[in-house]
């Protein structure tokens, strides 16, 4: 992607943070960090996980009381006591995990909360009002449309009307693209500039580094809660950005090169036959799936995350039953597959939320480590639990995932998202001896952090195992993949082999654009 142009960025900060620091118990979440942001400027915030982003973008807006330093606003001392005061101040965040009512429609989402909303006002005044919006600021969306008809990436559009709705003039954007089609990420690029050459001003939280080069004017980098530099983009260059989040020489790329030949297909060893199954509300949520799993290959699954990918990796591990269809592992149907059978044959699981099904919040991280391995020796030697050996199985998974720990009876919520998502992934890594299902496992996650948990699925790969990695991240699944299933709506759209896939028709099939050459469609066994 082409590199931002230099910009001229004035005298003034419309924010400036001065001396940040944020101590929470065990961990220094950040320590005197200076951050500012011009108007009529995109500044990216990048960092490893831990590195005290979201802490910093907390205290801005109002979530987090800073334990030192302050915040200045057109050069003026403020401090916010709510997110609420933050947007009245003109400062909104729009968060990566969407806050909006899935019952209610765009209109009405957008006006929910607003002061300035007319009172007893019709629909048809609510969705005048939020059409001129969207047309204003680029962000199509139609105003009557209910949030659940919604694909990620509008009703993203509609996180952000929300914030530009109540006059913010500056706009904080965590992961932006991590539930975007690329055409939906050049659609956000495109609003993103406009919003900028109005004299507003943005700061972007991503990983991606290809796109910070592309869409921002200055980067400031984080580590271990501390501000290691802020440069102008045009400055910088992917393998520089990724040395200073991880304060070491980064090898970036060479994914493919560790993937052992294949000179013929694995054995099958998961098959589902006609599969469908109901998502969390009763409704058809994988439908008429065909899909066969191969020792010593990594299935790659394409598509906006709400597509049937969660329903799809839970049939995979027993979480959740279909409603029609087999499921065959390695050639014998199984009647009716529950977690632990997927456990003792050796199938591990990273889930898409890890919150929900991947970690228990309240407990330590040595239990979470070992969560899965209770009733193995030797933490279980008979009926006995032998706290000793968890310990030490704690502590090498934990050095296995390099994530640095206070104490082994840190409660595992006070770990950063990625950090967590490490130990998840490490943890069902040990487990796999048969395949893996990786759903969103570098959701979260530094550009370090994911090229070692790539390197470790391609090592299991090489060992046999089979890998289902379900992901967002075409890139990703481009680098280390052996075929790709695209979904849409529940259902395969198509399978590639990924040496005869390309970006574009992929692209399109995740919006459901079921056009693609003849020559490179290859059936769903």
């Amino acid at each position: 992607m082409p590199e931002a142009p230099a910009r001229d960025i004035p005298a003034r900060p419309i924010i400036a943070l001065e001396g940040i620091g944020k101590v929470f118990p065990g961990v220094i979440a950040n320590a005197d960090i200076d951050f500012d942001l011009h108007p009529g400027e995109i500044h990216a915030l990048l960092g490893e996980n831990g590195a005290g982003k979201s802490t910093l973008m907390n205290i801005l807006t109002g979530i987090y009381r800073p334990d030192s330093g302050r915040i200045l606003l057109d050069g003026a001392v403020q401090s916010f006591g709510s997110p609420v005061e933050a947007i009245a101040a003109g400062i909104g965040m729009v968060h990566q995990h969407f806050k909006l009512v899935r019952a209610f429609t765009v209109a009405e989402n957008v006006h929910l909360g607003w002061k300035d909303t007319p009172r007893f006002a019709s629909a048809q005044v609510l969705e005048a009002r939020t059409r001129e919006l969207s047309e204003r600021y680029g962000l199509a969306v139609r105003p009557d449309a209910r949030i659940d008809e919604l694909s990620a990436g509008e009703q993203q559009r509609v996180e952000i009307l929300r914030v530009l709705a109540r006059q913010a003039r500056v706009l904080i954007l965590d992961e932006p693209t991590a539930v975007l089609t690329p055409s939906e990420a050049r659609t956000l690029f495109k609003a993103l500039r406009a919003f900028r050459a109005a004299g507003n001003s943005v700061i972007f939280i991503s990983h991606k580094l290809d796109e910070v080069l592309e869409i921002s004017d200055r980067v400031t980098v984080l580590r271990g809660g501390r501000k290691v530099v802020t440069e102008p983009t045009a400055n910088c260059t992917t393998t520089k950005l990724a040395q200073l989040m991880v304060g070491r020489e980064m090898v970036l790329g060479g994914l493919r090169e560790m993937m052992t030949p294949r000179h013929e297909p694995g054995r099958i060893v998961i098959a589902l036959e006609n599969v469908s199954a109901a998502d969390d509300r009763g409704r058809a949520g994988l439908i008429d799936a065909d899909l066969e799993v191969r020792a010593g290959e990594i299935l790659g699954i394409a598509g906006v995350a709400g597509n049937g990918q969660r329903e799809l990796s839970e049939i995979l591990t027993g979480v959740r039953k279909p409603t029609g269809g087999r499921i065959l592992i390695e050639g014998v149907a199984v009647d009716d597959p529950l977690p632990a059978f997927f456990l003792d044959i050796g199938v591990g699981h990273i889930p898409e939320d890890r919150l929900r099904s991947g970690v228990a919040p309240s407990l330590s991280v040595a239990d979470n480590a070992v969560l899965r391995a209770y009733a193995e020796p030797p933490i279980a030697q008979g009926a006995l639990f032998r706290p000793g050996a968890a310990d030490r199985l704690a502590k090498e998974i934990a050095a296995d995932a390099e994530v640095t720990l206070p104490s082994l009876r840190t409660p595992i919520r006070n770990l950063s998202g990625g950090n967590q998502q490490r130990l998840v992934a490490r943890r069902e890594m040990r487990i796999a001896r048969l395949a893996i299902v990786a759903a969103y496992p570098s959701r979260g996650l530094d550009v370090g952090a994911i090229s070692t948990l790539l390197r470790y699925l391609i090592d299991l790969r090489n060992s046999g195992v089979a890998v289902v990695l379900i992901s967002e991240e075409l890139s990703e699944l481009f680098d280390v993949t052996d075929r790709i299933a695209v979904m849409f709506k529940g259902r395969v759209m198509g399978l590639f082999e990924t040496q005869d896939a390309d970006l574009e028709t992929v692209g399109l099939l995740m919006g459901g654009q079921t056009k693609q050459p003849a020559t490179q469609a290859v059936e769903a066994a």
